[in-house]
């Protein structure tokens, strides 16, 4: 096939004969020619053209037009975004010196002829300038695809489940062959989902499940093949009969990993490059599949072991009502380094609150560590005090570098006498039915630090008082200083329903936006034991 054919030039020259000559040889050359006497009549033709949609491939201009010369309508052309690309070439029956054609090549024009001049050199330049404006725009294309292969890559491992990430895929696929497209993803359960139109859960899809995995003959990495109308489910990519064939790009990282699949009609995925892009987007939909199922898997591992960290029920202790509360600061774990204890012994109740410094997994192991220490502790030793030396000694020796805040409280609920030691945490929170609240004058260092530690503090509790341990990830808040947010969790406690649990929801929804962990357990006396 001629390349000239189906290429559109225009040919500028204020002097008729000029226009029909170079028109000539043009047309022989195979072009259609758009002839124009001046700068101001091409201008007014370029812009119906982009707006039409229909541009030239190029323009041989006469660098003597009589309202605005070749040069400056070159420099005009090339300024303008959706026509710089035209190749322009200058031409001029005007004796030129070396500047002339340096200013014209200067403004952007592709090529410099002096009249008179053979038919076969202005073909010669015209082809020429075809071919390096053709490579230009292919270059361009290229380029252009390769950056939206880029951004589909980096939205499509911000997929956050198996439907987003068909979504992303079929959108990125769309957008590289020009027309509709799908994709089909799987879920860790088989449960396989198509992005496109239309968007739908296509379910177990089992005999798409099985075309997918045999598609693949046991490969791993990217293969490519047509499915023929019949074999492609109706519905995913196109409505009615007469779809015709259906490219499809499939891929997995592993042999017991299932395909992801992306399809497009095979007229817009035939081109070698098309074709190549569609691999790679169809790899990197493969691993972001994976990372998605591996998530998946680890975080089913992790969630089953930290439930297993706090209990999952309401703690039922005679002689007390408890109500307590955990949430974690991310909403993509469900513990950290805070936790809480309510445990009934034969000396009374042994309830408590405690944070270990950090918000690390590290942090969520010793706190662990740390509760399931107290328990152990707690089956021969009940004085608060005692207990929390012996977890100081204990992070001191397994966990040198750990640190962690502890208040504990032994309740004798038929006297309502409470024994209190603090280790650097929020003193507890007194609240009366009637009355002020009162935080408790309790204190004391740290846990991990091997510093002496006072004696539990006495403290008597009415059976109409709620006796109120949090951690601070409640309260805290960057720029803000903790007496203030400490005054301000004595407010809204003292304005709270009179009630455990009432007050523990009343205080997580006035503190909105947090950034750590947060325990809280308030108990109030029955007088039942």
């Amino acid at each position: 096939m001629n390349p000239s054919h189906d290429t559109t030039v225009l040919v500028v020259d204020d002097i008729d004969a000029n226009r029909y000559a170079m028109g000539a040889v043009l047309r022989r050359a195979g072009h259609r020619v758009v002839p124009l006497a001046t700068a101001s009549a091409t201008l007014v033709e370029l812009d119906l053209r982009v707006r039409n949609g229909a541009l030239p491939d190029a323009a041989l201009v006469d660098v003597g037009l009589p309202d605005m010369d070749g040069i400056e309508l070159c420099r005009r052309i090339k300024a303008h975004p959706e026509i710089a690309l035209m190749p322009v070439v200058h031409f001029s029956a005007a004796a030129g010196t070396p500047r002339d054609r340096t200013r014209g090549l200067d403004a952007g024009a592709e090529a410099y002829l002096a009249v008179p001049v053979e038919p076969e050199e202005i073909q010669a330049v015209v082809r020429a300038a075809l071919r390096g404006a053709r490579f230009r725009h292919d270059a361009d294309a290229r380029a252009g695809r390769l950056a939206r292969l880029a951004t589909a890559t980096a939205e499509l491992h911000a997929a956050s489940c198996p439907q987003e990430l068909a979504d992303t895929a079929a959108a990125a696929t769309a957008a590289l062959v020009r027309c509709p497209a799908a994709a089909l993803v799987f879920g860790t359960d088989g449960t396989l989902y198509a992005g496109g139109p239309p968007r739908r859960r296509i379910g177990t899809a089992a005999a798409l499940s099985v075309l997918l995995q045999r598609s693949m003959a046991g490969r791993v990495g990217v293969c490519s093949l047509p499915a023929p109308d019949p074999l492609w489910p109706p519905g995913i990519l196109w409505a009615g009969p007469g779809r015709g064939e259906v490219r499809l790009v499939l891929a997995r990282t592993r042999a017991d990993q299932p395909p992801v699949c992306l399809a497009a009609p095979v007229r817009a995925a035939e081109d070698q490059d098309t074709r190549a892009l569609l691999g790679h987007l169809a790899e990197a939909t493969a691993q972001a599949a994976e990372s998605l199922r591996t998530a998946a898997e680890e975080r089913h591992v992790a969630l089953t072991l930290q439930r297993s960290f706090l209990p999952q029920h309401q703690p039922r202790v005679p002689g007390a009502d408890v109500a307590v509360r955990y949430v974690p600061a991310s909403p993509r774990a469900e513990i950290g380094g805070d936790f809480y204890t309510a445990l009934p012994t034969p000396d009374g109740l042994l309830v408590g609150v405690g944070d270990v410094v950090g918000h690390s997994l590290d942090a969520a192991t010793v706190m662990v560590e740390l509760r399931h220490a107290l328990r152990a502790y707690a089956t021969d030793e009940r004085d608060p005090a005692v207990l929390a030396r012996r977890l100081d000694r204990m992070l001191q020796l397994y966990h040198p570098e750990a640190t962690a805040t502890l208040c504990l409280a032994l309740i004798d609920p038929l006297r309502g006498i409470a024994r209190i030691a603090n280790a650097g945490h929020i003193p507890p929170l007194r609240i009366p039915a009637h009355g002020e609240a009162a935080y408790l004058d309790v204190h004391g260092p740290l846990l991990g630090l091997g510093l002496d530690r006072p004696d539990a503090a006495p403290c008597r509790l009415r059976p109409t008082d709620l006796l109120l341990m949090v951690t601070d990830g409640l309260i805290e808040t960057r720029g803000t200083d903790l007496a203030d947010s400490m005054e301000r969790l004595r407010r809204i406690a003292a304005l709270a329903p009179h009630g455990t649990a009432d007050l523990c929801d009343t205080l997580l929804s006035s503190f909105g936006s947090r950034e750590d962990d947060v325990a809280l357990l308030a108990l109030r006396l029955t007088g039942m034991a």
